[in-house]
């Protein structure tokens, strides 16, 4: 028996992305959820235009609470999960309609391929980017440390199968977008941290950083991906290092 599948999105200023997201989503889903957090742009009447989405707001508490909070808006309990600067290719989209016709696992993973700055990235430790994606939602709920949130189901022993085809990732469209990425994001890493009472000792400032850029660029190839990889690397450097500034800088407020 074919199972539904609810496509699982939340949204903030995405119109950018939205369009490609729900287009490529169409062809496998049954309802398609989206969870904005009180988008001020084209978001909304976007996703107006699609008959199968279903619209909800909710104020953004953290990714992984809203990722949770989305899920229960959903009809069905299978559930595919995707960011709005996602997408899925043609070879991903079969796959999934392949696996509604069998589902035999808990959930499903797949390869992430990231556009970045308009090349494709391989290597630097961005491909394949394995993420569980789709999903039993009556197994498990969305976990981590935010802004790194993962699925993870609540029996230690799951069935996960691995299917073909690639998200479609469109990170960044230029360098200002990821400093503005970083910025966002190291703040939400280092009060994460902070909660958690997580320190930082000066060392993790130097060495750290050093070691993420070692690690991409070389240990991960980003080198092949030619100045594109350079680029990732240092700047990765740099968020781990505004990551434990910004953390040092709650223990001295």
């Amino acid at each position: 028996m074919e199972v539904k599948l609810s496509v699982v999105i939340i949204t903030f200023n995405e119109a950018k992305n939205i369009e490609r997201c729900l287009l490529s989503v169409v062809p496998v889903a049954d309802e398609i959820i989206i969870l904005d957090s009180g988008s001020k742009d084209a978001t909304a009447s976007i996703c107006a235009k699609f008959p199968l989405v279903k619209f909800f707001i909710h104020p953004f508490d953290g990714h992984i609470q809203q990722k949770n909070r989305a899920i229960t808006y959903a009809t069905h309990a299978h559930i595919l999960s995707l960011d709005a600067d996602e997408a899925l290719d043609e070879t991903l989209q079969h796959s999934i309609l392949n696996v509604k016709k069998n589902w035999i696992g808990d959930g499903y993973e797949m390869n992430r391929l990231t556009n970045y700055c308009g090349h494709w990235v391989k290597y630097c430790g961005w491909y394949p980017d394995k993420k569980l994606r789709l999903w039993n939602s009556q197994k498990g709920h969305w976990t981590g440390i935010n802004p790194h949130d993962e699925y993870k189901f609540k029996e230690t022993i799951s069935v996960k199968q691995h299917i073909q085809g690639n998200i479609l990732h469109y990170s960044y469209y230029t360098l200002a977008d990821h400093y503005k990425q970083v910025e966002y994001f190291t703040t939400i890493a280092a009060k994460a941290y902070y909660e958690q009472h997580k320190t930082a000792p000066i060392y993790k400032l130097w060495v750290n950083p050093l070691a993420k850029f070692i690690d991409h660029f070389i240990l991960h190839l980003g080198f092949l991906d030619g100045k594109y990889g350079f680029r990732i690397s240092r700047i990765s450097a740099y968020a781990t290092y505004l990551k434990y500034k910004k953390l040092r800088a709650f223990y001295h407020a």
